[in-house]
């Protein structure tokens, strides 16, 4: 400040002539002294005071700034609720800590932290930057879950500190954030270094005052093993030649013995600040006077001179001037903006590491966290999507470069607390061991096996929640966690929506779901199966359609095509034939119009639909099992009256009866599958509507028993933790892993493989098609072709009586039934045209021979002669 004053003063175009002088007073860290250092201002006809340091004076000075209008500008007292409207007179000229605290927020955001610990000095500025910090994680879903207060800076001892990091070391979060000053800051990290809270999985960020430290040492500080890996912010100051012959020039002031921090550069500028604007001040023409305050002349008595403070009469006007500067200072632009901060407030990230320290990116206001400058990024559009947040490599405490993962189960601890459900029935998910502490059950297991692949200890104990006769209420047991009695809640709890509002699940390690359950009958197969398919109408409007299409082919064709002509009985018989020969596509009548040709397209197309419609029912009624049951799902269970069966403790209750609309006098709660069982079969309830998993457990022992319908919900079962609780998140890590090496497989065979029921448990055989299924079939085949033989037979045996001769030969007659037996297979083996030709020449023969007989004398050899020679001739012997 006094070189700023050294500079302002050998410029005469600045003030015209007059000289800017500036009057220390240092307080000491004491706020009487620094009230009475303001007092003494006031005396001397003060235009502005610069200062003070803290944002807890400030809280008291504003108001004297208020009254005496005296602009008060801090280049320190960065407290985010010195609000400009109840403060109007105090102008803060570096960016206040409401900007940090963002700055920090998102880092935090950035690395996917959710959990963090604040510590800080507790006084006015650290208190409320820490309000803002919590306001700005809130908003990005994460959260400060412990505040350690230490005494206001510089009173804070080692005990202090240690009994508050112990605390510390005892908690989850290892992501610490550090808002104070140096003495306090520096102690804090000598205290965490002894407790080995500088080592691999802890997060240090600490607020400006740890680079304001480090700047100002002009050599890098001897205890630099109590600092490595963190994390800090310093205010950007753009790069520029003033800058730098400033820098040069202060190492010459200074003679080297401390260093300039980027507030020496902001209290530099201060300086100028109010010297511009004093030269606009004087140049508008307005005085510098003073008047008495008429509430302090009417105070009397005391030994305080408070008559000597006198108002600034053009201190308002001198405010605005102010508030209206736009200048380039040592630290870039200085503007301020309607909220009176200054435009783009920005920080460079830095990382303490062995041998000093290296800047790992930047924040602003405008675009976030960035490896480049602010101001190369202020001519683009602001673009802060998390895709285009970047910061470089960070080396963090212990040495490590991989990110920390910010949440650990302290070893010394007390352990978890683990709430599981004291079921009474389904005691595979979850029981306990009569007469011990032991717990075991399917859900146990993906605990235990889930919770052995964290990369970290955790201490735990298993606490039953219920009292043993019946079921508790899982809704209940979620919110013991809010209350505090449980850390974890552990078992067969779906994960609906009423419960995630007050608790975090974590992956689900099982599916779930409400389905129904009601009573069902086997349809079995029967002799008259095929018939099931298509209903009586259906067969019957089928029939009547054949015939007609079959009349109107016959129509269409009969004055052109010669095949549909004929005698009245010959075109009955071909309508009936074409008609029904086409549902197997074998017609052998050619069709010659275009009209019957299109009819017997679109016919032949109808036909192959109800053919292959017909196949697919018959074949799902032969091979699939047929359930019949008047409940086809809870569309079925709505729309009736009917009783509705549900497991105690379980979130049907509320679903069948907020989200469906059924009323409670139809719900009727159920301990055991043994009352779902009785329930059922004595129509206490016409159904049971329960998740999943119980009811496959509960059918494997129930065959009488099916599931009617599809699942009507989808969710799942997950362990319950705290809202944000880190362990939930590494729990569902671990439950992946499971899933993805086929453990998780292994444990739901173990506890719940399905076992088969007895009637189920039949050979391979019973799969296959039975007889008894086509019987029916085949008699009718049977009967069709019997009855085709006999027709057939009768008709050849009636042809052959007629056209058989006479065996007048006595000579022949003992083996004429032989020989007769003979003749008819030979009489069946021939065409029926041939057999007619070969009668008509015996005819003919037979009436020759007959004459020729005649003509002979009484001679019986040569007659017998000719008629043996005749039966050769015809060959009937053969």
């Amino acid at each position: 400040m006094k070189a700023a004053e050294d500079d302002i003063n050998s410029d005469p175009s600045i003030l015209g002539g007059r000289k800017l002088s500036i009057t220390m007073h240092d307080s000491n860290f004491s706020g009487f002294l620094g009230i009475i250092g303001a007092l003494q201002f006031m005396e001397t006809d003060t235009v502005a005071i610069i200062g003070p340091q803290s944002a807890v004076m400030a809280h008291v000075l504003s108001h004297l700034a208020n009254e005496l209008h005296v602009p008060l500008l801090s280049f320190t007292a960065l407290d985010p609720t010195l609000s400009p409207l109840q403060y109007p007179y105090f102008v803060q000229t570096a960016p206040n800590d409401l900007f940090q605290m963002t700055a920090i927020a998102e880092m935090v955001s950035y690395y996917g932290w959710a959990d963090i610990i604040a510590v800080y000095s507790d006084d006015d500025q650290s208190r409320n930057g820490i309000t803002a910090l919590g306001d700005k994680l809130s908003e990005r879903r994460c959260k400060i879950s412990y505040k350690a207060a230490l005494p206001p800076d510089p009173l804070a001892n080692r005990s202090d500190v240690q009994d508050e990091l112990v605390k510390i070391l005892r908690m989850e979060s290892r992501i610490i954030v550090l808002h104070t000053f140096s003495k306090t800051g520096l102690l804090v990290f000598d205290v965490a270094r002894s407790l080995g809270m500088m080592e691999n999985g802890f997060v240090w960020i600490a607020s400006t005052w740890l680079s304001t430290v480090l700047d100002s040492n002009s050599t890098f500080p001897s205890n630099t093993a109590s600092i490595q890996g963190v994390l800090t912010l310093r205010p950007h100051t753009p790069d520029s030649k003033r800058k730098r012959d400033f820098i040069s020039r202060w190492n010459k002031l200074s003679n080297g013995s401390i260093g300039l921090n980027p507030y020496g550069l902001y209290a530099y500028d201060t300086v100028w600040m109010i010297a511009n604007a004093m030269k606009v001040f004087l140049e508008q023409g307005n005085t510098i006077t003073f008047s008495n305050d008429s509430k302090l002349s009417d105070l009397g008595g005391g030994t305080l001179n408070l008559a000597a403070l006198s108002i600034f009469d053009g201190g308002k006007q001198f405010l605005k001037i102010l508030l209206q500067t736009n200048m380039t200072g040592l630290t870039g632009p200085m503007q301020f903006d309607h909220d009176r901060s200054l435009l783009y407030p920005s920080y460079d990230i830095i990382n303490v590491i062995e041998i000093g320290y290296r800047q790992i990116g930047y924040w602003s206001n405008y675009s976030g966290l960035s490896v480049v400058a602010p101001e190369a990024l202020y001519g683009k559009p602001p673009n802060r999507s998390s895709s285009n947040q970047h910061l470089f490599s960070v080396l963090w405490p212990g040495g490590v470069t991989a990110k920390p993962r910010g949440w650990v189960f302290p070893e010394n601890g007390r352990q978890l607390r683990v709430g599981i459900p004291n079921r009474v029935s389904y005691r595979d998910f979850v029981s306990t061991v009569n007469g011990t502490n032991l717990v075991q059950g399917y859900c146990i297991d993906v605990f235990l096996a889930a919770i052995k692949l964290l990369p970290y200890a955790v201490p735990y104990r298993f606490i039953p929640f219920g009292d043993g006769h019946e079921n508790p209420s899982y809704s209940d047991l979620a919110n013991q966690i809010t209350r505090g009695v449980f850390d974890a809640v552990i078992g067969d709890m779906a994960i609906v929506t009423n419960r995630t509002r007050v608790v975090d699940f974590t992956q689900p390690y099982i599916e779930s779901g409400l389905v129904v359950v009601a009573p069902v009958k086997k349809s079995n197969s029967n002799a008259w199966a095929f018939l099931r398919p298509f209903s009586p109408l259906m067969w019957g409007v089928t029939a009547i359609f054949f015939l007609v299409v079959g009349a109107v082919v016959w129509v269409l064709e009969h004055r052109i095509n010669d095949e549909f002509r004929g005698p009245p009985k010959k075109q009955v018989v071909t309508v009936l034939w074409f008609s029904f020969s086409t549902m197997f596509f074998a017609h052998r009548e050619n069709t010659m119009s275009t009209l019957g040709r299109l009819v017997l397209i679109i016919w032949l197309f109808v036909v192959m639909i109800v053919n292959s419609s017909y196949t697919a029912s018959l074949t799902s009624i032969l091979t699939v099992q047929q359930l019949s049951s008047p409940i086809k799902g809870i569309d079925t269970l709505i729309a009736s009256n009917d009783h509705i069966g549900f497991q105690v403790g379980s979130f049907a209750q509320n679903y069948l009866n907020e989200e469906l609309s059924i009323a409670k006098s139809r719900l009727i709660a159920l301990g055991s599958p043994e009352e779902y069982a009785r329930a059922l079969a004595n129509g206490t309830v016409a159904a049971i509507v329960d998740e999943g998993p119980y009811i496959d457990l509960f059918l494997s022992e129930h065959c009488e028993f099916s599931i009617r319908g599809q699942e009507f919900t989808k969710s799942g079962w997950g362990f319950a933790f705290p809202r944000d609780s880190p362990l939930a998140i590494d729990m569902s890590t671990a439950i992946l892993s499971l899933s993805e090496n086929g453990d998780l497989q292994k444990i739901h065979n173990k506890w719940l493989k399905r076992k088969v029921c007895s009637s189920q448990s039949s050979d391979s055989g019973s799969e296959q098609l039975q007889l008894q299924s086509f019987w029916g079939l085949f008699l009718i085949c049977g009967i069709a072709c019997f009855l085709a033989l006999l027709i057939y037979f009768c008709m050849t045996l009636r042809q052959f009586n007629r056209y058989l001769p006479e065996d007048t030969d006595p000579s022949i007659g003992g083996s004429s039934r032989s020989r007769r037996i003979q003749t008819f297979l030979s009489f069946a083996d021939d065409k029926v045209d041939e057999w007619k030709s070969k009668s008509k020449r015996k005819r003919e023969l037979t009436d020759g021979y007959a004459r020729e007989d005649e003509s002979v004398d009484g001679s019986g050899r040569i007659q017998r002669d000719i008629s043996q020679e005749r039966h050769k001739s015809d060959g009937w012997l053969h």
